[in-house]
């Protein structure tokens, strides 16, 4: 078995050191210090290609893999943790999802906008008493003609503070807990959607962490994605993948640590 990257990868892998060398080890301790990451570094990190890598085309991606993905998270965690965990927010937990189980019409709306950096994407999944058991959200959606209202909380969501498009999941029919789970796409300017506060944090610094609202929040019901009580597929399916891409952020945290080690 060949474990060797192929060109494509190396040329991705190399362009994101270079660009992180650049444009963010000089300030990486301003970004840690002040709790945020430099106004326009999305665009430019969606000029280079990276919000979507494994996105077609067609819809505003690289068209690369899976692998290439965890590579420049990778190379982001390398010289600063904190971009690298927004950006799997971005782009695993939104942008892939919302490929992966997005309808046509979906993603030709959101997509590329999301792809550029013109959009910065959020999941919206754990609350103040629910985390690791998913199946316990409290969040929860009633079909009101062609729209869903949605009530409830969510808390430590990376990228609320900045977000404009945000993936949520709520319980849509409470009685059959899995099996009553729905994903939606929810825009910041939606009526009843709120980030409460922005959360202080002792580590990775520079990547914004919120507390969200759902105040009667209007969602209009083409927004589900995937299908109605369908949301534990969804969910399921990104978290397996999220394991993976996140994987490449302990990597480059600790290349950039034995880096470090060794100069000291």
């Amino acid at each position: 078995m060949d474990f060797e990257l192929n060109d494509d990868q190396k040329l991705v892998q190399m362009s994101v050191r270079q660009f992180m060398l650049r444009e963010i080890e000089p300030i990486a301790e301003k970004i840690d210090r002040e709790d945020e990451f430099p106004e326009g570094i999305w665009k430019k990190l969606g000029e280079l290609g990276v919000l979507g890598a494994n996105v077609d085309v067609a819809y505003g991606g690289s068209g690369f893999d899976l692998l290439t993905g965890v590579l420049v998270n990778e190379q982001i965690a390398r010289t600063c943790p904190a971009l690298a965990l927004s950006y799997a927010a971005h782009a695993n937990l939104c942008v892939d999802n919302l490929n992966r189980n997005g309808n046509e019409d979906q993603k030709m709306q959101y997509l590329p906008g999301l792809c550029s950096g013109d959009l910065i994407g959020a999941l919206a999944l754990t609350e103040p008493n629910a985390g690791s058991d998913a199946v316990s959200i409290r969040t929860h959606a009633v079909l009101d003609g062609d729209h869903f209202i949605l009530n409830g909380t969510k808390m430590f969501i990376t990228n609320a503070p900045v977000c404009d498009v945000m993936l949520v999941y709520a319980k849509s029919n409470p009685k059959s807990r899995a099996r009553g789970i729905t994903a939606f796409i929810v825009e910041k300017d939606f009526p009843g959607f709120s980030v409460s506060r922005k959360l202080e944090k002792l580590g990775n610094r520079g990547s914004p962490t919120g507390e969200v609202i759902f105040e009667d929040c209007r969602v209009p019901a083409e927004n589900v994605l995937g299908a109605v009580d369908n949301g534990i597929h969804v969910m399921m399916s990104g978290l397996d993948v999220e394991r993976a891409f996140v994987a490449g952020e302990a990597l480059g945290i600790a290349e950039g640590a034995f880096e470090l080690a060794i100069t000291y």
